[in-house]
């Protein structure tokens, strides 16, 4: 793990030198630059954690550097300005352009180093808040108190001491990713950045600058993995990796060093890689869609994670810790779940996982009423009952208006198919629409009425 990096830009050399040693005192990782054109070229060169940079210099002053940093998307790196001849209106351009705070000449080194902690205190938060793009996942160890589980925390804690990359396998919704965020905080790196990816939602737009970052008309964009220096970068998903981005990686992690997208300098990187699938990988490799040189970089530690229904023992802590996360963060009113309804969900197969428990618990949170879940209404939600064979219909709660609204109508029409035993008419009638509708219905929804009828 590499300490903060930091970019001190001055014009005055005994300014520059007495800083590099107060701040390397400290711990700090320091380089100098005496004007604007050597301070382009060391950022271009590495991303610097912070920047002290002078606001007057004899070829660019500060503020129109700054300026320009900040025209190339933003300035994502924390900027303190020094100035011996600083006014209010440089001040405010200066905060307006993005700088984080302003310092003035001569310097106080006490109120330096604590400005300086604090904004590397709030670049590593907005690194990571880059990370989660999905959902803030909850920290600490992971919840269950079942044999198996005790294991697969032991392990993660056995890897977390070493540097060694790590694939971890497991099925959709199992909890991959809070696995990894387990080990991450269990490592020396646990202060350090944790930046997750998803492969997935990249796919579709130029995922080698997301991941690698690219310069282009001197502006640089600083990618994924120099936001995770010195951390962890999460790489979920990894099976559905491009061809091309999969060459990219595997260069990557072979020469500890990358070229951005439109870049011709190599960057060195130091972050512990941690991927994902809930693909069998090495099947996806005897199929040709994944490298297999880059599988075997990856899969230097493997980690598994368990299915909920291989430990049901861990259902009741589960619906108890999302009833108080539910509770706290969405401010909703707790509910207890009867011992029978307890029963209940320890013996349901959990297709959907860790994943589907949570999306039941909320549900139930939303629209449930009295202060307790009985077994009735949990039947209810899971869209069964008991005579009746299993029929998993998890909700996504995470999804917008139209995705959540079909997701139902599918569910809720399947249901019926099911009920009625295929007689359209009858589930026109149910529905309450025009039977040529519910032809229509189910083509946009993609329901087999066929099957749906014979899986009753």
């Amino acid at each position: 793990m590499s300490a903060p990096y930091i970019l001190v830009v001055d014009d005055e050399r005994d300014i520059r030198e007495l800083v590099k040693d107060i701040l390397e005192d400290e711990g700090y990782e320091v380089n100098l630059a005496a004007n604007g054109e050597e301070a382009r070229k060391m950022r271009r060169m590495r991303r610097p954690n912070l920047v002290l940079l002078d606001v007057w210099m004899p070829d660019i002053d500060g503020i129109s550097l700054l300026r320009e940093w900040s025209e190339e998307g933003g300035v994502d790196t924390p900027v303190i300005m020094i100035s011996g001849h600083g006014t209010v209106e440089t001040a405010v351009e200066a905060t307006r352009l993005g700088a984080y705070d302003f310092v003035e000449k001569p310097l106080s080194l006490a109120k330096l180093l604590l400005v300086v902690g604090r904004a590397l205190e709030a670049d590593r938060l907005q690194r990571e808040n880059a990370g989660l793009r999905r959902r803030v996942q909850p920290l600490g160890k992971p919840v269950g108190d079942s044999k198996i589980i005790r294991e697969v925390c032991e392990r993660t804690e056995r890897i977390a001491k070493h540097s060694a990359w790590v694939l971890i396998s497991g099925e959709a919704g199992s909890g991959k990713e809070l696995f990894a965020r387990y080990l991450h905080a269990s490592s020396s790196r646990a202060n350090e950045p944790f930046i997750d990816v998803s492969v997935a939602s990249v796919a579709n737009t130029n995922s080698a600058a997301e991941l690698f970052g690219s310069e282009e008309g001197g502006a640089i964009h600083y990618g994924c993995f120099e936001l995770a220096n010195g951390g962890t970068l999460f790489l979920s998903e990894i099976g559905d990796m491009e061809p091309g981005v999969q060459a990219k990686l595997f260069s990557a992690l072979e020469n500890k060093s990358f070229l951005r997208v439109g870049g011709v300098e190599p960057v060195a990187f130091d972050v512990r890689i941690i991927a994902a699938t809930h693909r069998d990988l090495k099947q996806v490799v005897a199929d040709g869609k994944f490298r297999e040189d880059l599988y075997y970089h990856l899969n230097v530690v493997p980690l598994d994670i368990p299915p909920l229904r291989d430990h049901a023992d861990d259902v009741a802590a589960l619906l108890d810790f999302y009833v108080e996360q539910f509770a706290l963060s969405e401010h909703l009113v707790k509910r207890r779940f009867s011992a029978a309804a307890v029963t209940r969900l320890m013996n349901y197969p959990w297709r959907g996982n860790v994943r589907e428990l949570k999306n039941l618990v909320q549900r139930l949170m939303i629209f449930g009423g009295s202060s307790e879940v009985d077994v009735g209404e949990v039947e209810a939600t899971l869209g069964v009952t008991l005579a009746k064979e299993e029929v998993q219909h998890p909700f996504e709660f995470d999804l917008p208006l139209r995705g959540a609204r079909q997701q139902f109508e599918k569910a809720y029409f399947e249901y019926q198919l099911r009920a009625l035993q295929g007689n359209l008419g009858q589930v026109a009638r149910k529905a309450g629409i025009e039977r040529t509708h519910l032809y229509r219905k189910f083509r946009a929804l993609g329901i087999d009425k066929k099957k749906e009828a014979s899986d009753k």
